[in-house]
Protein backbone atom coordinates (compact mmCIF):
# COMPACT_ATOMS: atom_id res chain seq x y z
CA UNK A 1 0.00 0.00 0.00
CA UNK A 2 3.06 2.37 0.17
CA UNK A 3 3.97 4.40 3.71
CA UNK A 4 0.98 5.28 6.20
CA UNK A 5 1.05 8.26 8.32
CA UNK A 6 -1.06 7.92 11.48
CA UNK A 7 -2.48 10.91 13.88
CA UNK A 8 -2.75 9.24 17.20
CA UNK A 9 -3.39 10.21 20.80
CA UNK A 10 -5.58 8.29 23.70
CA UNK A 11 -6.48 4.94 24.07
CA UNK A 12 -9.08 5.16 20.88
CA UNK A 13 -6.10 6.16 18.54
CA UNK A 14 -3.47 3.65 20.37
CA UNK A 15 -6.23 0.88 19.66
CA UNK A 16 -6.04 1.61 16.24
CA UNK A 17 -2.78 2.03 16.02
CA UNK A 18 -1.97 -1.70 17.48
CA UNK A 19 -4.20 -2.45 14.28
CA UNK A 20 -2.02 -0.73 11.97
CA UNK A 21 0.76 -2.49 13.20
CA UNK A 22 -0.66 -5.78 12.73
CA UNK A 23 -1.13 -5.20 9.35
CA UNK A 24 1.76 -2.77 8.13
CA UNK A 25 5.36 -3.28 8.16
CA UNK A 26 7.65 -0.78 10.53
CA UNK A 27 8.96 0.36 7.33
CA UNK A 28 5.18 1.11 6.10
CA UNK A 29 3.97 2.99 8.95
CA UNK A 30 4.46 6.39 10.75
CA UNK A 31 2.55 6.88 14.05
CA UNK A 32 2.88 10.81 15.23
CA UNK A 33 1.30 10.90 18.33
CA UNK A 34 -0.29 13.88 20.26
CA UNK A 35 2.43 15.99 23.36
CA UNK A 36 -0.67 18.54 23.81
CA UNK A 37 -0.79 16.66 27.28
CA UNK A 38 2.71 16.51 28.39
CA UNK A 39 3.64 17.93 31.38
CA UNK A 40 5.97 17.98 34.10
CA UNK A 41 4.85 16.48 37.64
CA UNK A 42 6.39 16.10 40.44
CA UNK A 43 10.13 16.78 38.64
CA UNK A 44 9.13 13.99 35.94
CA UNK A 45 8.45 14.79 32.27
CA UNK A 46 5.75 12.78 31.66
CA UNK A 47 4.27 11.83 28.10
CA UNK A 48 0.83 10.51 28.62
CA UNK A 49 -0.18 9.54 24.79
CA UNK A 50 3.18 8.24 23.95
CA UNK A 51 3.31 6.21 26.96
CA UNK A 52 -0.29 4.69 25.91
CA UNK A 53 0.90 3.82 22.41
CA UNK A 54 4.18 2.86 23.44
CA UNK A 55 2.56 0.13 26.11
CA UNK A 56 -0.65 -0.72 23.36
CA UNK A 57 2.25 -1.41 20.81
CA UNK A 58 4.46 -3.37 22.95
CA UNK A 59 0.77 -5.35 24.51
CA UNK A 60 1.76 -4.02 28.02
CA UNK A 61 -1.29 -2.05 29.00
CA UNK A 62 -3.73 -1.94 31.53
CA UNK A 63 -6.80 -3.27 28.85
CA UNK A 64 -9.41 -2.94 31.90
CA UNK A 65 -8.37 0.35 32.94
CA UNK A 66 -7.60 1.48 29.86
CA UNK A 67 -4.33 3.27 30.81
CA UNK A 68 -0.85 2.43 32.14
CA UNK A 69 0.76 -0.91 32.61
CA UNK A 70 -1.28 -3.98 33.36
CA UNK A 71 -0.23 -5.88 36.69
CA UNK A 72 0.73 -2.48 38.09
CA UNK A 73 1.30 -1.48 41.88
CA UNK A 74 1.08 1.12 44.05
CA UNK A 75 3.30 1.67 46.81
CA UNK A 76 5.01 4.81 45.59
CA UNK A 77 1.73 6.87 45.52
CA UNK A 78 0.66 5.22 48.85
CA UNK A 79 4.06 6.09 50.32
CA UNK A 80 3.96 9.56 48.85
CA UNK A 81 0.51 10.06 50.19
CA UNK A 82 1.19 9.30 53.20
CA UNK A 83 4.26 11.89 52.70
CA UNK A 84 1.62 14.63 52.27
CA UNK A 85 2.66 14.80 48.53
CA UNK A 86 0.64 15.44 45.82
CA UNK A 87 -1.00 12.39 44.96
CA UNK A 88 -3.95 13.34 42.32
CA UNK A 89 -2.28 11.81 39.26
CA UNK A 90 -1.76 8.43 39.54
CA UNK A 91 2.38 7.30 38.82
CA UNK A 92 2.31 3.52 39.08
CA UNK A 93 5.68 1.50 40.60
CA UNK A 94 6.75 0.18 37.47
CA UNK A 95 5.44 2.62 34.93
CA UNK A 96 7.72 5.43 37.23
CA UNK A 97 10.93 3.74 35.50
CA UNK A 98 9.37 5.47 32.04
CA UNK A 99 9.21 8.98 33.19
CA UNK A 100 12.24 8.23 35.45
CA UNK A 101 14.43 7.43 32.36
CA UNK A 102 12.74 9.82 29.92
CA UNK A 103 13.40 12.64 32.30
CA UNK A 104 17.27 11.57 32.60
CA UNK A 105 17.65 11.50 28.77
CA UNK A 106 15.57 14.90 28.32
CA UNK A 107 17.73 16.65 30.89
CA UNK A 108 21.02 15.22 29.10
CA UNK A 109 19.88 16.50 25.88
CA UNK A 110 18.33 14.29 23.98
CA UNK A 111 15.17 14.82 21.73
CA UNK A 112 11.85 13.75 22.81
CA UNK A 113 11.47 11.38 19.28
CA UNK A 114 14.83 10.11 20.02
CA UNK A 115 14.15 8.95 23.98
CA UNK A 116 10.86 7.64 22.46
CA UNK A 117 12.58 5.91 20.41
CA UNK A 118 14.48 4.19 22.26
CA UNK A 119 12.49 3.31 25.17
CA UNK A 120 9.68 1.94 22.89
CA UNK A 121 12.85 -0.12 21.14
CA UNK A 122 13.70 -1.47 24.95
CA UNK A 123 9.79 -2.69 24.96
CA UNK A 124 10.10 -4.51 22.09
CA UNK A 125 8.01 -2.34 19.77
CA UNK A 126 9.19 -2.59 16.16
CA UNK A 127 6.99 0.58 14.44
CA UNK A 128 7.94 3.97 14.82
CA UNK A 129 6.42 6.15 17.23
CA UNK A 130 7.45 9.74 17.06
CA UNK A 131 5.92 12.64 19.16
CA UNK A 132 4.41 14.88 16.36
CA UNK A 133 6.96 17.52 17.75
CA UNK A 134 9.95 17.59 20.38
CA UNK A 135 9.28 21.34 20.86
CA UNK A 136 6.35 22.04 23.78
CA UNK A 137 3.36 22.19 22.98
CA UNK A 138 0.46 22.53 25.76
CA UNK A 139 -3.26 21.72 26.05
CA UNK A 140 -4.93 24.56 28.00
CA UNK A 141 -8.32 24.68 28.55
CA UNK A 142 -10.01 27.82 29.99
CA UNK A 143 -12.84 26.69 32.00
CA UNK A 144 -15.64 27.99 34.60
CA UNK A 145 -13.53 27.50 37.41
CA UNK A 146 -10.68 29.25 35.78
CA UNK A 147 -7.65 27.93 33.01
CA UNK A 148 -6.24 24.52 33.48
CA UNK A 149 -4.18 22.25 32.04
CA UNK A 150 -5.10 19.21 30.61
CA UNK A 151 -4.08 17.04 33.38
CA UNK A 152 -5.63 19.07 35.60
CA UNK A 153 -8.70 19.01 34.07
CA UNK A 154 -9.10 15.59 32.82
CA UNK A 155 -6.75 13.57 35.87
CA UNK A 156 -7.43 15.80 38.79
CA UNK A 157 -10.91 17.10 37.81
CA UNK A 158 -12.39 14.28 36.11
CA UNK A 159 -13.47 16.47 33.34
CA UNK A 160 -15.95 18.12 35.23
CA UNK A 161 -15.46 22.23 34.89
CA UNK A 162 -17.59 23.20 31.96
CA UNK A 163 -15.09 24.33 29.00
CA UNK A 164 -15.76 27.50 26.95
CA UNK A 165 -12.12 27.51 24.78
CA UNK A 166 -9.31 25.47 24.43
CA UNK A 167 -5.77 26.61 23.41
CA UNK A 168 -2.73 24.66 22.67
CA UNK A 169 0.22 26.86 23.60
CA UNK A 170 3.33 26.51 21.73
CA UNK A 171 1.63 24.87 18.80
CA UNK A 172 1.73 28.12 16.48
CA UNK A 173 5.93 28.07 17.05
CA UNK A 174 6.41 24.41 17.09
CA UNK A 175 8.14 22.43 14.76
CA UNK A 176 7.54 19.09 13.16
CA UNK A 177 9.58 16.16 14.84
CA UNK A 178 12.02 15.60 11.82
CA UNK A 179 10.48 11.74 11.09
CA UNK A 180 6.63 13.15 10.91
CA UNK A 181 8.22 15.68 8.36
CA UNK A 182 9.85 13.22 6.80
CA UNK A 183 6.71 10.90 6.07
CA UNK A 184 4.66 13.54 5.01
CA UNK A 185 7.32 14.27 1.91
CA UNK A 186 7.71 10.66 1.41
CA UNK A 187 7.57 10.18 -2.08
CA UNK A 188 5.89 6.71 -1.15
CA UNK A 189 3.31 8.28 0.74
CA UNK A 190 -0.32 6.85 0.25
CA UNK A 191 -2.85 7.34 3.17
CA UNK A 192 -3.00 9.45 5.98
CA UNK A 193 -4.95 7.88 9.22
CA UNK A 194 -6.87 10.31 11.66
CA UNK A 195 -7.09 7.42 14.56
CA UNK A 196 -10.77 7.35 16.61
CA UNK A 197 -9.31 10.57 19.04
CA UNK A 198 -11.12 13.12 20.48
CA UNK A 199 -10.41 15.83 17.67
CA UNK A 200 -10.28 18.60 20.17
CA UNK A 201 -8.07 16.99 22.93
CA UNK A 202 -5.65 14.61 21.35
CA UNK A 203 -6.15 15.21 17.02
CA UNK A 204 -6.43 19.22 17.46
CA UNK A 205 -3.06 19.90 19.25
CA UNK A 206 -1.27 18.52 16.46
CA UNK A 207 -3.61 20.38 13.60
CA UNK A 208 -2.37 23.25 15.27
CA UNK A 209 1.21 23.05 14.55
CA UNK A 210 1.15 25.00 11.16
CA UNK A 211 3.24 22.53 9.23
CA UNK A 212 1.00 19.58 9.80
CA UNK A 213 -1.85 21.95 9.07
CA UNK A 214 -0.48 23.36 5.98
CA UNK A 215 0.83 19.46 5.41
CA UNK A 216 -2.33 17.60 5.37
CA UNK A 217 -4.43 20.64 3.36
CA UNK A 218 -2.01 20.27 0.31
CA UNK A 219 -1.95 16.13 0.50
CA UNK A 220 -1.57 14.50 -2.62
CA UNK A 221 -2.66 11.19 -1.01
CA UNK A 222 -6.37 10.58 0.82
CA UNK A 223 -6.61 11.63 4.14
CA UNK A 224 -8.97 9.55 6.48
CA UNK A 225 -10.69 10.02 9.99
CA UNK A 226 -12.09 7.05 11.56
CA UNK A 227 -15.25 8.69 13.84
CA UNK A 228 -14.75 8.13 17.52
CA UNK A 229 -18.67 8.75 18.14
CA UNK A 230 -20.82 5.66 18.03
CA UNK A 231 -24.78 6.96 18.36
CA UNK A 232 -24.06 10.69 19.17
CA UNK A 233 -21.88 9.73 22.19
CA UNK A 234 -17.94 8.46 22.65
CA UNK A 235 -16.97 5.36 23.92
CA UNK A 236 -14.69 6.52 26.55
CA UNK A 237 -13.76 10.17 27.32
CA UNK A 238 -15.26 13.15 27.65
CA UNK A 239 -15.65 14.17 23.73
CA UNK A 240 -19.71 14.30 23.68
CA UNK A 241 -19.41 17.02 26.58
CA UNK A 242 -16.94 18.85 25.50
CA UNK A 243 -18.41 19.30 21.98
CA UNK A 244 -21.67 20.23 23.48
CA UNK A 245 -19.88 23.06 25.90
CA UNK A 246 -18.33 24.19 22.61
CA UNK A 247 -21.43 24.92 21.25
CA UNK A 248 -21.89 21.68 18.27
CA UNK A 249 -23.93 18.98 18.34
CA UNK A 250 -21.87 15.51 19.03
CA UNK A 251 -22.58 14.20 15.44
CA UNK A 252 -20.82 12.59 12.69
CA UNK A 253 -21.35 15.92 10.52
CA UNK A 254 -19.51 18.08 13.16
CA UNK A 255 -16.66 15.47 12.81
CA UNK A 256 -16.42 16.06 9.28
CA UNK A 257 -16.86 19.29 9.22
CA UNK A 258 -14.18 20.02 12.07
CA UNK A 259 -11.95 18.34 9.65
CA UNK A 260 -12.93 20.13 6.40
CA UNK A 261 -10.27 20.12 3.67
CA UNK A 262 -7.64 18.18 6.03
CA UNK A 263 -9.76 14.37 4.87
CA UNK A 264 -11.26 12.78 2.02
CA UNK A 265 -13.13 10.50 3.86
CA UNK A 266 -14.67 9.25 6.90
CA UNK A 267 -15.22 6.06 8.69
CA UNK A 268 -17.97 5.80 10.81
CA UNK A 269 -19.62 2.98 13.24
CA UNK A 270 -22.77 0.85 11.75
CA UNK A 271 -24.88 2.49 14.13
CA UNK A 272 -25.23 5.53 12.42
CA UNK A 273 -25.19 4.40 9.18
CA UNK A 274 -28.04 6.56 8.35
CA UNK A 275 -25.63 9.56 8.32
CA UNK A 276 -23.78 8.06 5.28
CA UNK A 277 -25.89 9.95 2.63
CA UNK A 278 -25.79 13.06 4.07
CA UNK A 279 -22.00 12.59 4.62
CA UNK A 280 -21.11 11.66 1.26
CA UNK A 281 -23.23 14.78 0.04
CA UNK A 282 -20.74 16.73 1.41
CA UNK A 283 -18.08 15.95 -0.62
CA UNK A 284 -16.45 12.99 1.64
CA UNK A 285 -15.92 9.52 0.51
CA UNK A 286 -17.60 7.35 3.28
CA UNK A 287 -18.10 3.88 5.20
CA UNK A 288 -19.78 2.33 7.90
CA UNK A 289 -18.17 -1.08 10.09
CA UNK A 290 -17.51 -1.43 13.59
CA UNK A 291 -15.39 0.93 15.02
CA UNK A 292 -15.67 -0.25 19.42
CA UNK A 293 -12.53 -2.30 19.65
CA UNK A 294 -13.11 -4.79 22.25
CA UNK A 295 -10.09 -6.64 21.42
CA UNK A 296 -7.37 -7.14 18.83
CA UNK A 297 -9.78 -9.03 16.37
CA UNK A 298 -11.75 -5.88 16.22
CA UNK A 299 -8.43 -3.64 16.16
CA UNK A 300 -7.13 -4.83 12.85
CA UNK A 301 -10.75 -5.32 11.47
CA UNK A 302 -10.87 -1.26 11.61
CA UNK A 303 -7.60 -0.84 10.55
CA UNK A 304 -8.21 -3.10 7.89
CA UNK A 305 -11.79 -0.73 7.14
CA UNK A 306 -9.65 2.57 7.42
CA UNK A 307 -6.94 1.46 4.70
CA UNK A 308 -9.62 -0.07 2.48
CA UNK A 309 -11.63 3.55 2.84
CA UNK A 310 -7.95 5.16 1.76
CA UNK A 311 -7.78 2.89 -1.06
CA UNK A 312 -10.84 3.12 -2.44
CA UNK A 313 -10.28 6.61 -2.69
CA UNK A 314 -7.13 6.81 -4.69
CA UNK A 315 -8.43 3.77 -6.97
CA UNK A 316 -11.36 6.49 -7.84
CA UNK A 317 -8.95 9.53 -8.26
CA UNK A 318 -7.13 7.55 -10.42
CA UNK A 319 -9.91 6.32 -13.13
CA UNK A 320 -10.87 9.79 -12.87
CA UNK A 321 -7.70 11.43 -13.78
Amino acid sequence: MGHVLALCGGVGGAKLAFGLTRILAPSDLTIAVNVGDDFEHLGLCISPDIDTVVYTLADLSDRQRGWGLAGETWQFMETLRRLGGEGWFQLGDRDLAMHVERTRRLRAGETLSTVTRALSARLGVDHPIVPVSNDPVRTMLDCETGCLTFQEYFVREKCEPAVARIDYQGANRARLAPDVAAALARADLSAIVICTSNPYLSIAPMLAIPALHDGLAARRVPSVAVSPLVGGRAIKGPTTKLMRELGVSPTNATIAEYYAGLIDGLLIDTTDEADLTSLAAGGLSCGATRTVMENDEHRVALANDTLALARKIAAARAAAA
